[in-house]
């Protein structure tokens, strides 16, 4: 199982920034971080620097926010979506994206449950509940 840690995280998003600029050829996965890329350009400044991403804080108490983790939850959420996993992903988002207009805040709202879901896995020390994490979708 893919494990990164939060540098390799940081690393993957800057690198991939990088190539973007330079018109370097990008691997698939990093073709599908980059479309992310784009539509944030309120992180490049967050991108630019390696070694600033690497020593930069995002908590809570910083007050700011992670662009790292919100790159990495919409990577995450592609990849869901392009294998339907969990089934029915696919369904819910496209209806979302149907009655919000637009297929990004579509991802902002699974976001949310996506969140949730980690959450309540994580405090109930059980898996990640997939019907759970859908049937949120479904209601927003």
């Amino acid at each position: 199982m893919f494990n990164p840690s939060q540098h390799d995280v940081r690393r993957f998003f800057c690198e991939t920034y990088r190539k973007h600029r330079a018109n370097e050829i990008l691997t698939p996965l990093e073709a599908m971080a980059c479309d992310w890329l784009v539509q944030h350009p309120e992180y490049e400044s967050a991108l630019e620097d390696v070694e600033r991403a690497l020593e930069t804080d995002y908590s809570v108490e910083q007050g700011q926010a992670n662009p790292f983790l919100h790159l990495s939850m919409h990577l995450s959420i592609s990849e869901q979506l392009s294998i339907d996993q969990p089934p029915g992903i696919r369904a819910a988002y496209l209806a979302l994206a149907q009655r919000r207009g637009s297929e990004h805040e579509a991802h902002h709202e699974i976001m949310e449950c996506l969140g949730q879901m980690i959450w309540n896995s994580q405090r109930n020390g059980l898996p990640p509940d997939g019907a759970a994490y859908i049937e949120s979708i479904r209601r927003r």
